[in-house]
């Protein structure tokens, strides 16, 4: 078992989403703070909410865009915590 697979995730409102991992583990994330703290033209677009929800999963990730235009560490949402660096772990 891979506890830091998304096997869920559901849109809440805002840039919340409630995301349920392959071991059962729940969290709700607010990705606003991201893009807030975080600005990228790379993924722009997703500041509007209706391209936001468009989210999906794929391959454990919750993922935005044909090409995975805006992606995020499993881990890092596992802890909801999108400023992490779990490189070292």
């Amino acid at each position: 078992m891979n506890k830091y697979k998304v096997v869920d995730a559901q849109y809440v409102g805002d840039y919340k989403i409630r995301i349920v991992f392959e071991d059962s583990h729940c969290v709700l994330v607010d990705f606003e703070p991201y893009f807030i703290k975080k600005p990228n033209p790379v993924y722009d677009e997703y500041h509007d909410v209706t391209r936001f929800k468009e989210f999906k999963i794929q391959n454990g990730n919750v993922v935005w865009g044909e090409s995975w235009d805006l992606v995020f560490n499993p881990q890092n949402l596992y802890y909801n915590d999108l400023f992490a660096d779990f490189e070292q772990l």
